[in-house]
């Protein structure tokens, strides 16, 4: 039984994490409509909308649901996880992921509203952090002893940082060609 929990738990984890991946691709766009003329403008961002409500309230959200039930699940049926150190700091890192996904759902309501707060650049670095999580988490699963995440961790603020990087350079050659 525990397996078949397992692979309902990946198979909601890559639904969920894709549907954030796009969710913020969506909110790049849509406040990057922003500069477009009118009446482009209005009907991209009304289009953006509905399409973001889908994807959040069909997809990503259940997804999630379904992944931290299956998570919950498995460590019901293996209560003996919870002792061991890697899941504690694997459950961390999922926290951050939870509070990652309500922001995203508070993105939302203020984009219905047309409330850019954030710039379309802000919203590409906001994109890589579920890039971080899920590096995070995967390498905490794997790896599971200490040591091993002492390298780890310092592999995970490389990697954030050529992220980081690659966001910056991306913008620099995006102004270029504007």
């Amino acid at each position: 039984m525990y397996r078949y929990i397992l692979a309902i738990h990946i198979i909601f984890v890559v639904s969920w994490m894709a549907g954030l991946f796009y969710i913020v691709r969506l909110f790049i766009y849509h406040t990057e409509a922003n500069q477009k003329p009118e009446p482009e403008k209005s009907i991209l961002q009304k289009q953006f909308i509905v399409m973001e409500a889908k994807l959040w309230h069909i997809i990503t959200t259940p997804a999630m649901l379904l992944a931290v039930g299956a998570g919950l699940t498995m460590l019901y049926l293996n209560p003996l996880l919870l002792e061991t150190d890697w899941m504690w700091v694997k459950l961390a890192f999922v926290a951050g992921l939870l509070v990652y996904h309500i922001i995203c759902g508070n993105i939302i309501t203020q984009l219905k509203r047309g409330k850019f707060w954030m710039t379309s650049t802000q919203l590409r670095f906001w994109n890589e952090l579920a890039t971080i999580f899920l590096v995070a988490i995967v390498f905490t699963v794997i790896l599971k002893n200490a040591i091993d995440w002492i390298y780890g961790l310092a592999g995970l603020i490389v990697f954030a940082l050529i992220i980081m990087s690659a966001v910056k350079l991306y913008k620099k050659s995006r102004q270029k060609t504007l």
